[in-house]
């Protein structure tokens, strides 16, 4: 893990120190994976490190377009290990402040539900869509950044626009429902109680889980209400999880239900509501893919 070093009075800081942010965010949100996220910005550090400061004009859109083409490559590589995947592949959920959650845009481009979108996308039109949507960068700017003719850029943002646009799901922003809903479904799921979850589901409701072979887990999707609700109850009543503590959380710019055991995490539960119901629920439990539920990351 690469180490901030602050600068002394009156030094300005290095470039990659003051882009660290805007760096793990694209990574982040080109991987879906914290671990990789990591991985790509190291590289960046060592390529940054290394490159001769005097020819290089802009830092940050050098150290925004090695990110960038660094998790290209990464991605493309990482495509052939997840076809592999055993059971259903999630992203790694990240552990956000609540400044995150309060900006709209930026919330929504990190949710659960739009990394899964994401995943559809080859990884040059993930790229262009992030840099475009996400980020406001210029189709000039990307084509730079991409090396490649600003009219194909224009097209791959079109064609990845209208993708993501049919396949993003529907779902309700209002923060203050979706607080009561994640305190009632605490409740629920902690009394037993099958008719209050019941209650707080879509009645085509569907649920994933994310165990990867390391931990038990629904290797198929989960569709209805009662298929689902005895499911999550049979989850938690689990002998093993005896113990295990509870709460919400920030959680890729969404409230979330957080999972621990003895303070460590060992589960995340990101959900969509729609209509003040639950519709989508998205359970990691896989323990190599909850690195970034610890503070910090």
């Amino acid at each position: 893990m690469i180490k901030s070093t602050s600068a002394g009075p009156g030094v300005p800081a290095d470039p990659f120190t003051q882009h660290r942010r805007l760096l793990f965010a694209t990574a982040y949100r080109m991987l879906g994976s914290v671990a990789d996220a990591e991985d790509v910005l190291q590289d960046t550090w060592l390529t940054w490190s290394g490159a001769d400061r005097s020819q290089v004009g802009n830092p940050r859109a050098y150290l925004v377009r090695t990110v960038t083409n660094l998790s290209i490559n990464r991605l493309t590589s990482a495509r052939a290990t997840r076809e592999s995947y055993v059971g259903q592949w999630l992203p790694e959920p990240w552990l956000t402040t609540p400044d995150i959650a309060e900006e709209a845009e930026l919330a929504d481009s990190v949710s659960m539900a739009m990394l899964v979108v994401l995943e559809t996308l080859g990884p040059v039109e993930r790229a262009v869509f992030l840099l475009r949507e996400v980020f406001g960068y210029s189709h000039a700017e990307i084509a730079e950044t991409l090396d490649r003719p600003e009219a194909t850029i224009r097209q791959i943002a079109r064609r990845a626009r209208s993708h993501v646009q049919a396949r993003r799901p529907r779902h309700d922003t209002d923060a203050a429902e979706r607080q009561q809903v994640t305190e009632r479904f605490l409740a629920a799921c902690a009394g037993g109680d099958l008719n209050a979850v019941m209650a707080l589901l879509a009645p085509d409701v569907t649920a994933w889980a994310d165990g990867g072979g390391k931990v038990t887990a629904a290797r198929r999707p989960l569709h209805g209400l009662d298929p689902v609700a005895r499911w999550m109850l049979g989850v938690l009543a689990k002998p093993e999880l005896q113990g295990m503590t509870s709460e919400s959380a920030d959680i890729n710019g969404q409230q979330s239900i957080l999972f621990a055991m003895g303070g460590h995490p060992i589960g995340a539960l990101c959900f969509d509501l729609v209509d003040g119901r639950i519709q989508h629920l998205r359970f990691q439990v896989n323990p190599d893919k909850l690195r970034g539920l610890t503070p910090g990351h």
